[in-house]
């Protein structure tokens, strides 16, 4: 007989899965431990999630677009274009990878340590380079960049991201940051160099 899916078993394996992931990192935590503290069987958590990367993928979309729109809504209030690609720079090289404790570097630990089998999919990192792809655009109008150079920026913006998130979780936040946020602001304006 098929096991009917419960929306509030699910809910509660993707909170139990965050706690977890948030206190322990990604891998620390276990199929088990997620069972145990979400009060179901490790066989059940199989019913609604086919590999703890499922449940990490569950969990960590709706945050990072979560973060994503907020960005959009606090640089409708910062003036001058310059000021607001730092702020898009500053979001995902420093905010984002220290929130909820450093909760990225589960991402990072996760794909690091995973396999094809397990599910990795990329629409999240295509979806979010195409936001600052076009949050950048909006900043660099008139600029002499193509579509596809600022899809190539972005790219080498989440590839920094992945860095800084887990220079984050092993040392904290980079010293150099600021100098790199300003020359790659200026190089975006097509300013020499600011440090």
């Amino acid at each position: 007989m098929a096991q009917i899916k419960k929306e509030a078993v699910r809910r509660a394996i993707l909170a139990s899965a965050y706690d977890l992931f948030v206190e322990r990192g990604y891998s620390n935590t276990s199929v088990s431990q997620i069972a145990s503290a979400a009060g179901v069987s490790t066989s059940n958590i199989y019913v609604y999630f086919p590999s703890k990367l499922r449940i990490l993928f569950a969990i960590y979309n709706p945050w990072l677009r979560e973060r994503l729109d907020r960005l959009e809504t606090e640089l409708r209030d910062i003036d001058g274009a310059a000021n607001r690609l730092r702020k898009i720079l500053r979001a995902v090289w420093c905010d984002i990878p220290a929130e909820d404790g450093g909760f990225p570097n589960c991402l990072m630990q996760a794909l690091s340590t995973g396999s094809v089998e397990e599910g990795y999919e990329r629409d999240l990192l295509f979806e979010s380079e195409d936001r600052v792809s076009r949050l950048i655009a909006h900043n660099l109008q008139g600029a002499k960049f193509s579509r596809e150079e600022l899809d190539y920026i972005s790219h080498i913006i989440f590839m920094a991201h992945d860095g800084f998130t887990i220079n984050h979780a092993l040392r904290g936040p980079s010293r150099r940051i600021s100098g790199v946020i300003e020359t790659m602001v200026a190089m975006l304006l097509g300013r020499g160099p600011a440090v």
